[in-house]
């Protein structure tokens, strides 16, 4: 039970920053900036559930999707590994993402849950970590705390207009580059652990 519990915490927390939440919160407010509280909660609703299927689908098909291309795990940590710190780089340095807008609804999937929330590198990292785990408990607790996660980050967007009174701006940019710091790390460790396997 313990080491469940460790396993559900580790890999949660993995998770919650893999998202960058509070790059997404920023990105969110800016988006739905013309819109009612209600309307804000419904697109964050949304937005939610969008990620969660999104996130479960890359979590299982991880090894469907190397074994039709050929390529290896390893091979694919140190890609993904590549891509997530690149992404960590851009947090960092607070780089703007260019926003298209037609409408208030039109923004939950595209650019919101892809690729907002779930870019190129968090795509290839949930890929990694889904293929890592092999045996039935470890996907069930990989998948409560994607779960998990998800929910978290959705709590904060549904929570957006009271949070963006109480940190303001320059607090959400700060936050970001803290968040970007972590997975310049996690970046570091999937790059390590693929060349590690990959010449063993």
């Amino acid at each position: 039970m313990y080491e469940s519990m460790h396993l559900f915490i580790s890999i949660y927390i993995k998770l919650f920053f893999l998202l960058t939440p509070f790059f997404v919160l920023s990105v969110f407010l800016s988006l739905t900036r013309d819109i009612s509280a209600t309307e804000r909660r419904k697109v964050a609703a949304w937005l939610t559930f969008d990620v969660i299927l999104i996130g479960f689908v890359l979590y299982f098909l991880g090894n469907a999707i190397f074994s039709v291309f050929g390529i290896t795990l390893d091979s694919f940590r140190i890609g993904a590994g590549a891509l997530l710190f690149l992404s960590a780089v851009d947090l960092v340095r607070g780089n703007e993402v260019p926003l298209k807008q037609d409408g208030p609804g039109s923004v939950t999937v595209v650019p919101l849950a892809i690729p907002i929330t779930i870019g190129p590198a968090t795509t290839g990292a949930l890929l990694v970590m889904g293929a890592e785990v092999t045996d039935v408990w470890g996907k069930i607790v990989g998948c409560s705390a994607l779960f998990a996660a998800v929910l978290s980050v959705g709590t904060l967007l549904f929570l957006a207009t009271p949070i963006e009174r109480l940190i303001g701006c320059t607090g959400l940019r700060i936050l970001s580059k803290l968040t970007g710091l972590v997975l310049s790390a996690l970046a570091a460790q999937i790059i390590f652990t693929g060349v590690r396997h990959f010449l063993a």
